[in-house]
């Protein structure tokens, strides 16, 4: 069972990754107007991974400001998840997993 939930949690963990990653390319595209956000698809897709990394960026980018006017809050965001995966999950279920077996 905690092999389980570790599995999900790490998942859900990089999916994330995935979000915040496509998410950053997405506003480059519309920022450099290779891609319209007047395209249903475009905008729906937007939205979505907006409504998906805003609870995690919002707070970063409230403490870190621009940088040259480049919005560095997705690498560090990337960074603090990856640590998070890499040394955090390993810790926290480590004691579930070795219980339950």
């Amino acid at each position: 069972m905690g092999s389980f939930l570790y599995f999900i949690v790490d998942g859900l963990l990089g999916l994330l990754v995935v979000a915040i990653i496509i998410s950053a390319i997405l506003s480059w595209l519309v920022a450099f107007d290779v891609i319209n956000l007047r395209n249903q698809v475009v905008y729906s897709v937007a939205h979505f991974l907006d409504a998906v990394t805003r609870p995690i960026l919002r707070p970063l980018q409230k403490v870190i400001p621009p940088i040259g006017g480049v919005d560095i809050t997705p690498i560090i965001a990337l960074l603090i998840i990856q640590g998070v995966r890499q040394y955090l999950l390993p810790l926290a279920f480590g004691p579930i997993i070795a219980v339950l077996h």
